[in-house]
C-alpha cells in the first residue's frame, strides 16, 4: 500500500517541482489576468506561451533553450505546457469556453491551498492519465521500486533493466521508461534528474520523496552518505 501526502502550505519542498511552480503561476494569471486566449484548435494563444516559458524557467525548457529550436513558441512548442494544459482540463482546474480558458471553482480553491493542488497534479499525471506506448503502469510496484533503486540513486539504464528486464541496448523501452515513469516523478519533483553523460542519467530522490509518499509494510531504508 502507497499512501499520498499533501505537503504543508508552506513546505519549500514544493518549491522542487516544477509541474507544481507551472500549475501555480498559471492559476494565478488566470485569477489576477482572467482568461488566456486560445487558438482555433484549442491550443493556448502564443501569446501566453511566450510568458509561461519565461516565468514557468522549467529546468531544460528555459527561454533560451526553447528561442534556440524555433523562432516564435507555439504551445507545441513547450511540450511541458501542452501536458499542464491536458491537467488543468482532466482536473477540472479550468475549462474552455467560448475561445479561452477559465478558471474553475475548483482551480480557484486549489490556488489557494498548494499542497492539495499538488495531490491533485500526482494523481491525475500519474494515475489518471493513459500511455499510448505502454502497457498500463502498475504504480504501486513502480513507486516501491523506485523508492529502493533510487534511494542512493540510480541510472535510467539500471532501472529499465532491473523494472522491465530491458537489455543495456533496448532504448526505446528505456525510452518509455523514462517519459512515462522517470520524467513524471521528476516533474513532480519527486525525483531529481541529473546528466552523467551524453546519453545516460542518473536519478534520486530529492526531500519532497518522504514527505509525499508512505510505503506501508516497508522495510527502513539505509541512511545515504553524501559526498
Amino acid at each position: 500500500m502507497i499512501e499520498f501526502h499533501a505537503p504543508a502550505a508552506d513546505a519549500p519542498e514544493l518549491a522542487l517541482s516544477p509541474l507544481h511552480r507551472a500549475a501555480s503561476l498559471t492559476l494565478r494569471h488566470l485569477v489576477e489576468s482572467g482568461p488566456i486566449g486560445l487558438t482555433p484548435s484549442r491550443a493556448l494563444k502564443r501569446y501566453f506561451v511566450t510568458w509561461a516559458a519565461d516565468a514557468f524557467a522549467w529546468p531544460g525548457y528555459t527561454t533560451d533553450e526553447l528561442y534556440a529550436l524555433n523562432k516564435v513558441l507555439n504551445e507545441h512548442d513547450f511540450p511541458p505546457l501542452v501536458v499542464l494544459h491536458d491537467l488543468l482540463l482532466a482536473a477540472k482546474l479550468a475549462r474552455h469556453r467560448k475561445g479561452f480558458l477559465h478558471i474553475t471553482r475548483t482551480g480557484k480553491d486549489l490556488f489557494e491551498h498548494p499542497g492539495s493542488l499538488w495531490i491533485t497534479l500526482a494523481q491525475h499525471l500519474l494515475l489518471a492519465n493513459g500511455h499510448d506506448d505502454m502497457v498500463d503502469i502498475e504504480w504501486v510496484s513502480v513507486l516501491k521500486a523506485v523508492n529502493v533503486e533510487a534511494h542512493s540513486g540510480v541510472t535510467d539504464k539500471q532501472f529499465s533493466t532491473r523494472l522491465m528486464g530491458a537489455s543495456d541496448k533496448d532504448y526505446h523501452l528505456k525510452s518509455l521508461v523514462y517519459v512515462h515513469v522517470l520524467r513524471p516523478l521528476c516533474w513532480l519533483g519527486l525525483l531529481q534528474e541529473t546528466r552523467q553523460n551524453q546519453s545516460e542519467r542518473f536519478f534520486t530522490k530529492t526531500p519532497l520523496w518522504p514527505l509525499a509518499l508512505t510505503f506501508e509494510g516497508s522495510l527502513p531504508l539505509p541512511s545515504v552518505t553524501k559526498h
